[in-house]
């Protein structure tokens, strides 16, 4: 008996092959550019009444290239008194554009990465104008 548990710890172990990898199809791209290109993440947009307006807006919603432009309403939160939504798979490693609209007109988002010129009709539509022309609201998508 203590002969076989000495075989079993005193021998080679057994040869180890590398990572097995799993080709799937693709359109002519390589493996790790498919991965990067499945990358999402999850964004918590939220917006808050200006300090000093009383005024409550009847809607707040988020519309962007990760919405394909379609109105995404956040809900009212009391006790942060604030609304908020959580959206989930927004594609990675890239630049989206979206727009904050209160009562169905856009507004800047203080928290945005920064501003764009519109491309488009959808983006031209939900456009908020700045001192340097119409823009639109920037968020840098880096999931590393």
């Amino acid at each position: 008996m203590f002969q076989r548990i000495g075989k079993f710890f005193g021998g080679k172990p057994a040869p180890k092959s590398g990572p097995v990898m799993a080709e799937t199809a693709s359109s002519g791209g390589s493996g790790q550019q498919d991965a990067e290109r499945r990358q999402i993440f999850s964004k918590v947009f939220r917006w808050r009444l200006a300090d000093g307006q009383t005024h409550e807006p009847t809607t707040v919603e988020v519309v962007g290239s990760f919405t394909h432009w379609k109105k995404v309403p956040l809900i009212r939160d009391g006790v942060l008194d604030a609304w908020h939504v959580t959206l989930h798979h927004l594609q990675g490693n890239r630049t989206h554009h979206y727009m904050l609209l209160v009562d169905g007109k856009p507004t800047y988002d203080k928290t945005c990465d920064g501003l764009a010129v519109p491309r488009g009709p959808d983006e031209e539509h939900f456009q908020v104008m700045t001192e340097k022309g119409p823009r639109v609201l920037m968020l840098f998508a880096q999931t590393k």
